[in-house]
């Protein structure tokens, strides 16, 4: 399997579907072979029980952690996170490119010689896209390229992204409050503790990021420091090792598990709607 390009990323290449970083000889986790053409499939989502090992600041194993994610079929897992992935790329683009035509480009408007007895082409402007400094023909104009996705679509697509990512998964302890001052240097130390390559891609998730923390991982091209609020499914599928903080694991449970406050909230604003309709 080829590795993916930057300007053609697919999450069918991204090492965290695979079991280990090695993608040539390794297959994706949530996909199953279907041999027999009456295999039944189960549609509904299930949940994705983990049980990881935390580390502390050191390096060392002090204790473990449940990840209790929610997941999709096996046979729709894909989907779901191509819909998901793509929709994210989609609604980033900004759609400001804009060119003018030549009925907008300044100037232009004498006609420049005489129709006839000149020998030349007839021409009865400067400003034609033909010549140079003339209009743009079909040139972009300003465009909405926004796509719709349910909520529960994303939320899914996240956590079947997450869940098929145990393996390449570290769980740590806290480390906000370990740096008293700005070090790339000791975030590296760190890292190398923590079993992690700097120089490969990994993804750091925290519920509050210190200044002293930022700071000291700036500097470092391919880590990327992410909080609840920035947490996005690129970052995730393009990272070769995911780093968690035992805050972070908790929110996960409670955001993207099976029995998340906000799916209940939702069914039951659901029902009432439906109550009210009928």
């Amino acid at each position: 399997m080829a590795a993916a390009s930057p300007s053609s990323f697919s999450f069918f290449s991204s090492s965290v579907f695979l079991s280990n970083s090695n993608p040539s000889s390794t297959k994706l986790h949530f996909l199953k072979p279907q041999s027999h053409s009456r295999l039944r499939v189960s549609t509904t989502i299930h949940s994705e029980l983990t049980t990881l090992p935390v580390l502390s600041f050191k390096g060392n194993q002090v204790g473990s952690a449940s990840l209790n994610l929610k997941s999709a079929p096996p046979d729709t897992a894909r989907a779901v996170v191509h819909r998901g992935l793509t929709t994210d790329l989609t609604n980033s683009r900004r759609g400001t490119a804009s060119t003018l035509t030549r009925a907008e480009v300044r100037g232009g408007g004498q006609k420049p010689y005489p129709q006839k007895k000149t020998g030349r082409a007839r021409r009865g402007s400067q400003r034609t896209p033909l010549r140079p400094g003339g209009g743009v023909i079909f040139g972009p104009k300003p465009k909405d390229w926004s796509v719709k996705i349910n909520k529960k679509e994303k939320r899914l697509a996240i956590s079947t992204a997450l869940a098929s990512a145990f393996e390449s998964t570290v769980v740590v302890e806290d480390f906000g409050d370990k740096f008293e001052k700005p070090k790339t240097k000791e975030f590296i130390a760190m890292m190398n503790r923590l079993g992690l390559d700097p120089k490969k891609k990994s993804m750091f998730l925290m519920t509050e990021v210190s200044d002293n923390v930022r700071l000291s991982s700036r500097n470092i091209g391919t880590l990327k420091l992410l909080t609840p609020r920035t947490l996005n499914l690129f970052d995730i599928l393009d990272s070769e090792k995911l780093i968690l903080t035992k805050g972070a694991v908790e929110f996960l449970n409670e955001r993207y598990g099976l029995d998340s406050e906000e799916d209940k909230e939702e069914d039951e604003f659901e029902e009432v709607e439906y109550a009210d309709e009928g």
